[in-house]
């Protein structure tokens, strides 16, 4: 995994609808906030999507772009998106999975995906790095409101 305060790698990802998607075309306008969900059928996942969600009007108050990502093609996360309804882009990976992009692998025995967040600031440097083998414990959302209010330039997140 990242390490915070590492600069961030270009990941070659693309959204449900097929666009690609670069961290480097965020970088100089928004801070990203990446959440790695273990699967798309992990309850405990969606339900910490879902309080990403809720917060939705905060997170763009503080200039924060969030992004899920999923190990899923694109065709099941996009099915996943739509019954939804998120306010966020959906991602997978061009080749291989976003997770292994960042170094979160497969765990006991290569059957437990990890989970997690990173949060890049606008200038590409990682500035909250979160790995959980068990999704319990993947969503860091006091971390992730720390190290947001902690950007340089926004305001609190409540």
């Amino acid at each position: 995994m990242l390490e915070t305060g590492s600069t961030a790698p270009d990941i070659a990802l693309e959204d449900t609808a097929g666009h690609a998607v670069r961290l480097a075309d965020y970088h100089g306008t928004d801070n990203v906030l990446l959440y790695f969900m273990r699967s798309t059928t992990c309850p405990v996942c969606n339900s910490h999507v879902k309080d990403l969600a809720g917060r939705a009007a905060d997170l763009t108050a503080a200039n924060v772009r969030v992004l899920v990502a999923v190990p899923e093609g694109r065709a099941a996360a996009a099915a996943w998106q739509a019954k939804r309804e998120l306010p966020f882009r959906v991602v997978t990976g061009q080749r291989g999975t976003p997770h292994e992009a960042v170094g979160l692998m497969k765990k006991v025995f290569g059957a437990i995906q990890q989970s997690g967040s990173l949060l890049i600031d606008r200038d590409g440097v990682v500035r909250h790095t979160h790995v959980a083998t068990m999704p319990t414990n993947s969503y860091d959302k006091k971390g992730i409101t720390k190290a947001i209010n902690d950007l340089p330039t926004t305001g609190p997140l409540g």
